[in-house]
């Protein structure tokens, strides 16, 4: 059986941002398949990967791109899942760039669009695991005993306060 969540980035470079999607969808329990699948460099492989991903068994797609950002946007034109965008933090423009594209989407085509970097990769995979639990109680429970733990982890008095 396929994972329920494809991540798909443009390059390997992307993969220092993207890996924290795939660990934190892992840390709930949830299986992911990672791919590279540049929308200007490997247009063909998109193109099949993205018509033949619900016929795959994916779910939802977590897509980071940085610079031109055209792959998070690309894939939804492509299929009907749900495909949440990470702009990635580029050299020239700290990933400004990346947001911009992935968050102008014309209307008809929708991209959930998190943050930059990797909170937005990990926020992507929250999202991603709220939305299969909704049909998962066991995920349902994991995911609200992760939260529960970062409230908990959270001080509430800083250290070396009277």
């Amino acid at each position: 059986m396929t994972a329920p969540v494809a991540i798909i980035m443009g390059s390997q470079s992307d993969w220092e941002t993207m890996r924290h999607a795939a660990d934190t969808l892992a840390a709930l329990g949830i299986p992911s398949e990672q791919r590279i699948v540049s929308a200007h460099r490997t247009p063909d492989r998109l193109f099949a990967f993205a018509r033949g991903a619900k016929a795959a068994g994916f779910k939802i797609i977590i897509a980071g791109a940085g610079g031109a950002a055209h792959l998070p946007g690309m894939a939804a034109s492509l299929t009907e899942l749900p495909v949440f965008g990470v702009p990635v933090e580029s050299k020239a423009l700290s990933g400004v760039d990346s947001l911009y594209s992935i968050v102008q989407m014309p209307a008809g085509v929708p991209v959930g669009t998190l943050a930059i970097g990797k909170p937005g990769a990990i926020n992507a995979a929250l999202l991603a695991a709220s939305v299969l639990a909704l049909n998962d109680p066991a995920l349902s429970a994991r995911l609200a005993g992760w939260r529960k733990a970062q409230s908990e982890a959270v001080a509430e008095r800083p250290e070396g306060s009277a």
